[in-house]
C-alpha cells in the first residue's frame, strides 16, 4: 500500500472532523467532487457553501448533487457564482466561527478552459477569508499543483503565507512527495483553539 494521495490525504483530515450537521465550504466547486463529498459528511441539516467563478462549474455541481437531492439527503446548499476571494461576503453571519472545514483544490477545472486558472493573490485573500471563518480548531485544506502554468508561483506564494502564519491563529502542515517538486501538494490550516 502507498502513500495517499494529497486529495485523499485532504479528505482524511475533513473526516475525522466534520459531524453530521456542520457548516463547510468548498472554495472552488470545479465538477463538484469536493462539494458532494462534504455534502456526503455534513447531510440534511448541515450547510455547504460552494463557490467558483465559472458557470460551468456551478452547473456541474448542481448536478452532481442531484441525486442527493432526489433522495432529501441534500443539505442546505449555497452555491455561490462568485470569487472565493469574497467569501465572507456570503457566508451567513450567524455562520462566522463555525464553520468546520474550508477545502480549495487550486489552478483549473478539469476539462474546461486551462487559461482560467486560480490566481495567487485572490487564493491568498480567500484563504485568509477561510481562516477568519472557521471555528476553532476547524480546518483549511489547500491543494496546490505547480506544474501548470502560473501553478508553481500560486503554490509558491501559498506555502510561504503558511509558514509565517502566526501560531496564535493557526498552525500549518505540509503533505509533499519529496522527490516530485512539481507533483501537486497539500497545505493544511487548522485554527487555534484558543481564539
Amino acid at each position: 500500500m502507498g502513500f495517499l494521495s494529497v486529495l485523499s490525504m485532504a479528505h482524511q483530515m475533513i473526516r475525522e472532523r466534520v459531524q453530521p450537521g456542520d457548516i463547510v465550504i468548498d472554495a472552488t466547486a470545479g465538477n463538484g467532487v469536493d462539494t458532494r463529498f462534504l455534502a456526503e459528511l455534513v447531510g440534511p441539516r448541515g450547510v455547504v457553501y460552494a463557490f467558483d467563478i465559472q458557470e460551468a462549474a456551478i452547473t456541474a455541481t448542481r448536478k452532481r448533487l442531484e441525486p442527493m437531492e432526489e433522495q432529501l439527503l441534500l443539505p442546505d446548499l449555497r452555491l455561490v457564482f462568485d470569487s472565493h476571494e469574497v467569501m465572507d461576503r456570503h457566508v451567513e453571519q450567524d455562520h462566522v466561527g463555525r464553520v468546520a472545514v474550508a477545502m480549495f483544490n487550486l489552478g483549473y477545472l478539469p476539462g474546461a478552459d486551462t487559461s482560467v486558472i486560480t490566481k495567487t493573490d485572490s487564493s491568498i485573500a480567500a484563504i485568509e477569508a477561510a481562516v477568519s471563518l472557521l471555528k476553532p480548531g476547524g480546518i483549511v485544506t489547500c491543494v496546490l499543483y505547480p506544474g501548470h502554468p502560473g501553478g508553481g508561483d500560486e503554490a509558491e506564494a501559498v506555502l510561504q503565507w503558511a509558514q509565517a502564519l502566526s501560531s496564535a491563529e493557526g498552525q500549518a502542515v505540509l503533505y509533499r512527495m519529496a522527490q516530485k517538486p512539481a507533483a501537486p501538494f497539500l497545505v493544511a490550516i487548522e485554527r487555534s483553539k484558543k481564539q
